[in-house]
């Protein structure tokens, strides 16, 4: 069986300096994806799989300012999707929250994430199978690691008393985000019946 890993640095892909270009207008809340504004502004990101039906998990949630979906953890500078496909260049499709943290906590969106996809299948979601679909936790300060490190303890708990083996998210301080192209951002908002490969385990996160 094919099982897919990360490349090194030296192997990635050269990528560009140019960012990419998108509508700053988020398609379904109509805030500033670039830029958003806005009181007790916090950021989380986290890779759950297909980042399609990733961003749909947040964008509804009352306290969430935006959403962004992107490229990151990887080694090579403003990607393109095609050369995300290709595994060389190690970076995780991955979602990007601004949120109030006063209206909506960080927690509330760890329990989100855990679950909304299984953590426990290394470089695949399912049928979506490469280095590019890996479960991921890039946290924005020290309490959002200890948090995140935290849920992970609980969850783990939870899913080894019903028969699921060791989680294998990674939990690190967020990397670089680069945006994806635009027709990725709220695409299940533009196109509400489009593939969307993401599952939970069906068991909740007590946090």
């Amino acid at each position: 069986m094919f099982l897919p890993k990360m490349p090194s640095e030296e192997m990635a892909l050269p990528g560009r300096t140019s960012e990419m270009k998108i509508t700053d207008s988020h398609y379904i809340l109509g805030s500033s994806q670039i830029a958003p504004k806005g009181n007790n502004l916090a950021y989380a990101m986290f890779g759950m799989g297909c980042f399609w039906g990733a961003e749909r998990k947040f964008w509804d949630l009352e306290g969430v300012m935006t959403t962004s979906v992107g490229y990151a953890g990887g080694f090579t500078p403003h990607p393109l999707y095609e050369e995300v496909c290709s595994g060389m260049t190690g970076h995780n499709e991955v979602v990007r929250v601004a949120f109030d943290s006063k209206i909506v906590d960080y927690r509330s969106l760890l329990k989100v994430f855990w679950e909304n996809h299984d953590p426990t299948q290394g470089m695949r979601q399912g049928n979506d199978i490469g280095t590019q679909y890996r479960s991921g936790i890039y946290c924005f300060s020290e309490e959002q690691f200890s948090n995140a490190e935290e849920s992970l303890l609980i969850y783990q708990s939870t899913l080894s008393q019903e028969g699921f083996g060791e989680i294998t998210t990674e939990i690190v301080m967020a990397p670089i985000f680069y945006f994806a192209e635009d027709y990725h951002q709220q695409y299940l908002g533009k196109n509400p019946n489009g593939y969307c490969g993401l599952g939970g385990t069906g068991l909740s996160c007590a946090i």
